[in-house]
């Protein structure tokens, strides 16, 4: 077919779907909800996929922990993790000594009691409660980059030698106690007790509006232990060497700790080594379940509205019978037909994943502005792929309605009233 009658039975294909615009866009709107979930679903899935992957980054990319019980466990815990030994804060200077492949490890702990409500700091008539509060070594911010300081410094060797009362806090405590005056060098009370703030972090709310950075007091590991003995729970973050392999910096730290808590040689750890990306794992078994249930939504969409493209189509062969008759007895092969009525249910389709994409773009837009914790971003890749599943359904709907209409018999066609 040459490009003059492709265009003109483009062109009659457009003529007919305006000739009959209710109809033709109740059958569009079964592939408008199709396409629609699909783009802004995946659009919001695509900007979280990279905001995840940041906040992984900013994690430590070599950087994994040590811990008694498995992350993210709640609950009542099974008792086989129950009795296992606590870490130590000596685990940490072992590691260091004893694996070749590690730059450096770093112990710490965490008081949160957010039932209770027990932490709260004041200044003045300020006060902030619900905050996070940990104990850390020196190293801990080179471990998790996320906790870089804003201004003033991190807590200091002597610091930790001297158990000092001081603490570094997170931008919205600092701007909750001190809104008006710089908080460096301010002495302000944490559970009651005195502390020096030496330091604020850069700004950083947490994933999705949840505890970030911002609730966080940390105070010297010294301190904590002086101040806390009952908290005994106690985590190791460990950073590789930039020139060593991570499998093998991870296998030194297995074998050391295992040694060093003396665990049978065929009895399994009793300890937990999570690698930074658990968060990306976790968060690949949530968009996993968010793809299927979106592949489910969408399926049924573009089923009915392939049904629609196809029923439509089929009341058209029906009523331009005596057009096609007319088009076969002045020559129209076969294949013009064909063609012909394809495109009709292509254009039909196509229209309706334009739509469809749209609102996707705007649902997308939508999101991202009212809930920036959810940073969608609208992907080319799922645009084209809209554009071509939309084509997909008129080509495999319209097929039987445009193959039945190019096999009818032009004579018959001419006698139908």
């Amino acid at each position: 077919m040459i490009r003059a009658e492709l265009v003109e039975n483009l062109r009659v294909a457009l003529d007919t779907l305006r000739a009959r615009k209710v109809r033709s866009g109740l059958t569009v709107l079964g592939i408008v909800i199709g396409v629609t979930s699909v783009i802004s679903i995946a659009s919001i899935i695509t900007g979280l996929n990279g905001y995840i992957k940041t906040r992984v980054e900013s994690m430590g990319s070599r950087t994994f922990f040590v811990s008694r019980i498995p992350f993210g466990l709640g609950g009542r815990m099974p008792e086989k993790i129950r009795i296992r030994k606590y870490l130590t804060d000596a685990d940490g200077p072992f590691l260091r000594e004893s694996c070749p492949s590690i730059a450096f490890a770093t112990t710490f702990a965490s008081r949160i009691d957010f039932t209770q409500m027990t932490d709260n700091v004041r200044y003045g008539n300020e006060h902030v409660e619900k905050l996070i509060l940990r104990g850390v070594e020196p190293d801990y911010s080179r471990a998790i980059p996320l906790f870089s300081v804003e201004y003033g410094r991190f807590v200091s060797p002597d610091d930790l030698d001297h158990s000092r009362s001081v603490a570094v806090i997170g931008a919205a405590i600092s701007e909750a106690l001190f809104p008006h005056t710089d908080p460096l060098g301010k002495t302000m009370r944490l559970n009651g007790r005195p502390y020096e703030v030496i330091g604020v972090f850069d700004h950083d709310p947490g994933m999705f509006g949840g505890f970030g950075v911002d609730q966080f007091v940390v105070i010297p590991l010294t301190n904590f232990r002086k101040n806390y003995p009952a908290i005994r729970e106690r985590f190791i973050a460990v950073s590789v060497r930039e020139d060593a392999d991570m499998n093998v910096g991870r296998n030194e730290v297995v074998e050391a700790m295992r040694r060093k808590r003396r665990v049978s040689h065929h009895g399994d750890n009793d300890f937990e080594i999570a690698d930074p990306d658990f968060l990306s794992n976790l968060w690949d078994q949530l968009t996993g379940a968010m793809v299927l249930l979106t592949g489910i939504i969408s399926s049924i969409g573009l089923l009915v509205g392939g049904i629609g493209v196809m029923n439509i189509m089929l009341i058209s062969v029906t009523e331009r019978t005596q057009e096609i008759g007319i088009r076969k007895a002045i020559g129209a092969r076969k294949s013009d037909i064909r063609v012909q009525f394809l495109l009709e249910a292509v254009t039909l389709s196509g229209l309706g994943g334009v739509i469809g994409i749209l609102f996707g773009a705007v649902i997308a837009f939508a999101v991202r502005t009212l809930i920036p914790s959810i940073p969608a971003a609208l992907s080319v890749l799922w645009v084209a792929l809209g554009v071509g599943i939309s084509v997909s359904v008129g080509l495999f709907f319209g097929y039987y309605p445009a193959d039945r209409a190019a096999n009818l018999d032009p004579i018959v066609c001419l006698r139908y009233e």
